[in-house]
């Protein structure tokens, strides 16, 4: 038997092709029970929409893919969009990307922007906080909409890609221990990210394999911005003699490393003299700030490029498959912000 169509879940449902269409586009003029029936229909012919039927019968030969990020100025995703739109193009597809600017209500509504201009999957980098609500996400997977995030979310199994970032975070770790530094913390990213999780683990395992005692206050919450890392370093270093003052700082990510470097100068504490800071993805700027960053390198072109696959894949796939995960290395850049202890 070949793939469902959205004539096969009419016939089956007892509605009309137009009825259908309104339950796929979550049409308010479709009655709970009518959406009930139909839903349980396409569950059971595993039917999987097209984007010319999610958009009204439309076939033109337009195939597209969304992708939506948490920042648009910020280089890291910039790579991310780089290598998914290299991959799409080879294989014909157009990308339509957006920013959540970080905010899940704008997420949600791009998504359903997104749905509405008939793209066939989305490459979903998602917002977590307190105030989420990850149901639209479960709504996709229930209507077998294509899809894959680009950060783990406990109780979700889906398409992923992503880094292994407690290995990374490990590498990063072990190369201050390697360089002498006995008094390391980590400037840890948002709370409810599992990256931030990760990299935590990342760094314990590291302590333990050295020997070197791991306490919860060497994890400083700081952030995932530019002025977190800034506004934390200044707090934190502001009041440390020379003698409490840790050696060695392994940093969520480059931006907070930057802001950190900016604020120990202020300071008066020289990196990496005084304090070697190393940070995580290697963002272009990384390389040409005024102390040039160590840094976790994130392999971000090949994180797209394997998103898009993987999508595209699904997309064009008439059976249903166990979501694929993929889980890709790191690599430390040596520069000048490190140095032995």
């Amino acid at each position: 038997m070949g793939r469902p169509t959205i004539d096969d879940v009419a016939e089956k449902s007892g509605f009309s092709k137009a009825t259908v269409s309104a339950v796929l586009n979550d049409a308010d003029t479709v009655s709970d029970s009518t959406r009930r029936k139909v839903e349980q229909v396409i569950d059971e012919l595993n039917y999987r929409p097209r984007s010319a039927a999610r958009g009204g019968f439309r076939d033109d030969g337009n195939r597209s893919v969304g992708v939506i990020i948490k920042e648009g100025g910020n280089s890291y995703y910039a790579d991310i969009l780089s290598g998914a739109r290299s991959c799409a193009r080879q294989k014909g597809y157009t990308i339509l990307s957006a920013s959540s600017g970080g905010e899940y209500a704008s997420e949600q509504q791009i998504v359903d922007v997104m749905k509405g201009k008939d793209v066939d999957g989305l490459i979903v980098v998602p917002v977590l906080n307190s105030d989420t609500d990850l149901s639209y996400l479960f709504d996709l997977k229930r209507r077998n909409f294509p899809f894959v995030l680009l950060e783990t979310i406990r109780g979700i199994r889906a398409n992923l890609v992503d880094v292994d970032n407690e290995a990374a975070a490990k590498m990063g770790t072990s190369y201050l221990i390697e360089k002498g530094h006995r008094q390391i913390i980590h400037f840890a990213g948002p709370e409810y990210s599992m990256h931030s999780e990760e990299r935590t683990r990342g760094m314990r395992e590291a302590f333990s394999e050295s020997s070197l005692a791991f306490h919860d206050d060497l994890v400083i919450p700081a952030g995932a911005r530019l002025e977190d890392g800034y506004e934390t370093g200044e707090a934190f270093f502001g009041d440390l003699s020379s003698e409490e003052r840790p050696t060695g700082v392994v940093c969520y990510n480059d931006l907070v490393a930057i802001g950190l470097i900016r604020a120990l100068r202020e300071l008066g504490i020289a990196v990496p003299e005084d304090v070697s800071v190393i940070g995580c993805d290697d963002i272009e700027p990384a390389k040409y700030v005024s102390v040039p960053l160590t840094t976790i390198q994130i392999p971000k072109r090949e994180m797209g490029r394997h998103a898009a696959e993987i999508l595209i894949k699904d997309i064009e796939s008439s059976q249903k498959t166990a979501p694929s995960q993929v889980h890709l290395e790191a690599e430390i850049i040596e520069r000048a912000s490190t140095t032995t202890n």
